[in-house]
């Protein structure tokens, strides 16, 4: 009987079919739902990965605490991963998360920091890197950002799935940005795999975004662990086309997602068309980071339209 943290990878790829129905046969796109992880998201990966190398190289001790700043998955990778090996675990998260993220973080024993809402992301990690400065000896952080375990957690486990399950045949692999490790740990072992193969990076297309979890690079803090050469293209991706097609994953594909999901479709999207307009063929695999439960008190499903008819 394999214990909570044997079940993490090896996530199930499936074909979208109503929303690409206007695409040629020859045009897919694969969905790669990484909320089939036990913490329910992609970063299930990396943070095992990161606690892995802590634990081997000496760095995380019993009586350290596990510390980082989060938008959510990773916290709640985390906390999950902290409960299943007895460490406590303090996390710092932007103010405005989606409650249902803070709920599970609280569920898993962790103890939750905010900072302020405005500053987003780049907030939280300002202030865990200032806990942790108060007081190094007391902590293990993992540094999503900057861990080049995070990108390696995709190398090694993300990628050789994509490849196995496509029988070799994908040709578009897209992702979309946070601490950016899924895509360039994924697209290296790809890249390695068949150079031809085109690795997209999608991301809001403005500073000011309602895409929880996803960074504009350019006006963010720029993870340690980014490398702008794995990807051969970068897609900006409104609030509204995120949430538009969130929206139609659960309505016509019976998915239920996060809005990051709705990001990384909007660019599969941008990419089949085109290669339809040009009469090519492609096998488009997208990250889905997650899945919506942890977002139906968010915007991206407040005004009831996925359950139109239901009175909510």
């Amino acid at each position: 009987m394999p214990a909570i943290l044997d079940l993490i990878g090896n996530t199930p790829l499936v074909e979208l079919k109503r929303i690409t129905a206007h695409l040629p046969d020859n045009v897919r796109i694969l969905a790669k739902l990484e909320r089939f992880n036990p913490g329910g998201s992609v970063k299930d990966r990396p943070a095992l990965r990161m606690i892995q190398d802590g634990l081997n190289s000496g760095a995380l001790t019993s009586d350290k605490i596990i510390l980082d700043s989060t938008s959510g998955n990773t916290g709640i990778a985390l906390a999950m991963i902290g409960a299943a090996l007895d460490y406590k675990v303090r996390l710092v998260l932007p103010g405005n998360v989606s409650d249902e993220r803070k709920r599970i973080c609280r569920a898993f024993g962790a103890e939750l920091i905010f900072s302020d809402p405005l500053e987003g992301s780049d907030g939280a990690i300002i202030e865990a890197r200032r806990i942790y400065e108060s007081e190094p000896d007391r902590y293990f952080k993992p540094d999503q950002y900057n861990n080049p375990a995070n990108p390696k957690a995709h190398e090694e486990s993300t990628g050789p799935e994509i490849w196995r399950d496509t029988n070799e045949k994908v040709t578009h692999f897209i992702a979309s940005l946070g601490t950016s490790g899924t895509l360039v740990g994924t697209g290296r072992f790809l890249k390695k795999s068949n150079p031809n193969i085109q690795i997209i990076a999608a991301e809001p297309d403005s500073p000011f975004h309602g895409i929880e979890g996803l960074k504009h690079i350019e006006s963010s803090i720029v993870p340690g662990i980014y490398d702008k050469t794995v990807h051969d293209r970068l897609i900006g991706i409104s609030t509204d086309e995120a949430y538009d097609l969130t929206q139609r994953l659960a309505r016509e594909e019976g998915i239920l997602s996060g809005q990051s999901c709705g990001c990384a479709l909007a660019a599969s999207l941008k990419i089949a068309e085109e290669l339809a307009k040009a009469g090519r063929s492609g096998e488009i695999v997208a990250i889905f980071p997650d899945g919506g439960e942890k977002y139906l008190t968010t915007a991206v499903f407040a005004d009831g339209s996925v359950f139109a008819g239901e009175g909510i």
